[in-house]
């Protein structure tokens, strides 16, 4: 392995073999996420019928952390998962739940196979292309950078961004001026190490979710004076992500990883965002997922593939606008989206 320094951030890029195989695990619950998940695993063996990984959907179980039963309830779609060669493993909620459902994603990690590397990916991704031909460097994680300034949002007379940021490493004894691109100015948001958690990596999801669900918890229940002002809710899995991938040694992703969030994977969110900003190569991947009859007939029961995809509405909301003049901010597609009656999750 070559490591490359760049602007005194390490960035690591692997030799030219590809990845031993490794595992995958997305959520899979009642609602929308059961079927997002069968259209992830539809994806991935429609994109890349080469990987030779387990693939895993994790689904939250009955308990005290529920008021409903959170399991995925269409037979339909555990049927279509079981087709296509995925498992479904249980995981108990110890820490989150449905008071805060991102947890999923941290505690689902002790139900994979110890010692054994996996790529966590957020069920409303789509594989486009050969993610078995991903050059992961398992020792040394990482996570996306399809991200916006979205956490800490900074007060007037309150802590900045480096003080809000510090406070963190230190609080978990960890040294903050590594984590830093010093390539970007003092107080500007893409300084300090932050990620979109759609998809992380490891050599073994045990000390990866161990590690997330204490850095969590101690953040959730006792955060540093600096965060009296910041919402943790919907942002406490990307505000700590960062701090594990920092403790276990890894970093920004490099090169090696630019399929991801690109020619390999999109992390679409919903599908109105997928058919107004994604390019015409992931809405062909889409179509084409889903022709199959023995994949359409479950994967249009959910009423946003059925509308968008089946019947056109996907063509009509892409139409609101110019491919090559996107708005920057989300919010501004979004709500042109729901003017137009298009918008569906």
């Amino acid at each position: 392995m070559q490591i490359h320094k760049d602007d005194g951030q390490n960035i690591m890029v692997k030799n030219n073999k590809k990845s031993k195989p490794f595992n995958i695990v997305v959520i899979g619950q009642s609602g929308r996420l059961q079927f997002e998940a069968a259209l992830f695993v539809a994806s991935l063996r429609h994109s890349d019928p080469d990987f030779k990984g387990r693939v895993f959907v994790a689904e939250p179980q009955p308990g005290e952390k529920w008021s409903h039963d959170p399991r995925m309830g269409n037979t339909d779609v555990r049927a279509l998962l079981d087709h296509l060669g995925a498992e479904i493993i249980p995981f108990e909620n110890h820490d989150f739940g449905q008071s805060y459902p991102h947890g999923n994603k941290i505690e689902a990690l002790m139900a994979m196979p110890k010692g054994e590397p996996f790529v966590f990916f957020d069920s409303d991704t789509l594989v486009t292309g050969p993610l078995s031909q991903i050059n992961f460097d398992f020792d040394h994680p990482a996570a996306s950078m399809r991200r916006t300034n979205t956490w800490p949002e900074i007060e007037l007379y309150g802590p900045g961004l480096t003080q809000t940021w510090k406070s963190l490493y230190d609080k978990f004894d960890l040294d903050f001026e590594s984590s830093l691109d010093t390539s970007q100015p003092d107080e500007y948001w893409e300084r300090y190490l932050y990620f979109n958690a759609g998809w992380f990596y490891y050599r073994c999801p045990h000390e990866f979710g161990a590690l997330f669900a204490q850095f969590a918890r101690e953040t959730r229940d006792n955060a540093p004076e600096e965060l009296v002002c910041q919402s943790l809710d919907p942002w406490l899995d990307q505000v700590v992500l960062p701090l594990v991938i920092h403790k276990l040694g890894g970093g920004r992703p490099g090169p090696e990883l630019a399929g991801l969030d690109g020619d390999i994977t999109c992390h679409y969110r919903f599908l109105p965002m997928l058919y107004a900003r994604e390019s015409e190569q992931v809405i062909k991947t889409l179509e084409e997922t889903i022709a199959p009859n023995k994949i359409k007939k479950v994967l249009k029961q959910y009423d946003p593939i059925k509308r968008m995809v089946l019947q056109g509405r996907g063509e009509k909301t892409r139409a609101l606008f110019d491919q090559d003049n996107l708005p920057v901010r989300e919010k501004v597609l979004r709500n042109k989206i729901k003017k137009a009656g298009f918008w569906m999750r």
